[in-house]
């Protein structure tokens, strides 16, 4: 069995600008955006794209990955957070804000028969754990209500993503304050 060799420093450079780009890219053009725009806008040359990612599905699932990645990161560093409730609100408020990006981004990995389940196995499981204990906290410090479990949890911020989808920003923010006013314990 032979294991993959370590990219050299300058290679490892040339991927993070290229995922840096192609999210940029992504993010402003949609998912249909050139694979020739994202290598303009990563100071690139085509061949560069390529060497790293085989194909614009390749590119498209390590964009989709790294912003699972970074979710995950940012929930596992908020576990720790002196205000649970404000971290998990939050949290779930940041995170639905940005779903336009993982929805398009999603969608042109299904449309390219690339499952999104594989790319969010390993992530997504980081993610899940960081965010139980997130809840778990926010319910233990009384500010989130206690019949809310991880599934519950889940399931609104897909939903919430899904509602605010193509939402203008002041319709966008309404949608996560019903929501978070929903998650929110009475007192």
């Amino acid at each position: 069995m032979t294991t993959a060799k370590p990219l050299r420093a300058d290679a490892q450079r040339n991927r993070a600008r290229l995922l840096e780009a192609a999210e940029a890219v992504f993010a402003g053009s949609g998912a249909g955006a050139s694979t020739e725009e994202v290598a303009r806008v990563a100071g690139v040359g085509i061949g560069t794209v390529f060497r790293h990612f085989p194909t614009k599905e390749a590119l498209l699932e390590a964009v989709y990955v790294g912003r699972l990645e970074r979710f995950a990161a940012e929930a596992e560093e908020l576990t720790s957070s002196v205000d649970p409730v404000a971290a998990l609100l939050g949290f779930f408020t940041r995170t639905v804000q940005q779903a336009a990006t993982k929805n398009a981004l999603a969608e042109a990995l299904s449309a390219a028969g690339v499952s999104t389940e594989h790319a969010n196995s390993t992530a997504g499981t980081a993610l899940r754990t960081a965010l139980t204990t997130l809840l778990d906290r926010a319910q233990r410090a009384g500010g989130v209500r206690s019949d809310i479990g991880i599934g519950d949890l889940v399931g609104l911020m897909i939903g919430a993503s899904h509602a605010v989808s193509g939402k203008d920003d002041a319709a966008r923010d309404r949608i996560i304050a019903v929501v978070v006013d929903g998650l929110s314990a009475r007192r």
